[in-house]
């Protein structure tokens, strides 16, 4: 497994879409061997990322609850993650 790619299932509050979206992310620029595709392959590196997110959502959305939430926080729920990116506050509002 990808060291990046944090496991969603199973968070408090559920994971948000741009938690599901920078897993997806981090997925497609690891099978690809791409961080920044080429500007001819962008839209389908764009349009790879949109199927994975939508794939992990759905999935997500299937399995049963955990007993105990995952063992990492997001890299998204971390506060020194969302200052250097510029995010606000973890508010967790918008759902996958």
């Amino acid at each position: 497994m990808c060291r990046n790619i944090t496991e969603l299932r199973g968070l408090e509050p559920p994971a948000t879409t741009d938690e599901v979206a920078a897993a997806a992310l981090q997925y497609v620029r690891k099978v690809s061997g791409v961080r920044q595709p080429p500007p001819a392959a962008a839209a389908a590196f764009d349009a790879a990322v949109a199927r994975v997110a939508q794939a992990t959502a759905e999935l997500l959305a299937e399995l049963p609850a955990r007993r105990q939430p995952p063992a990492t926080v997001p890299p998204l729920r971390r506060p020194e993650v969302r200052e250097r990116l510029g995010l606000g506050a973890f508010g967790g509002s918008e759902r996958a």
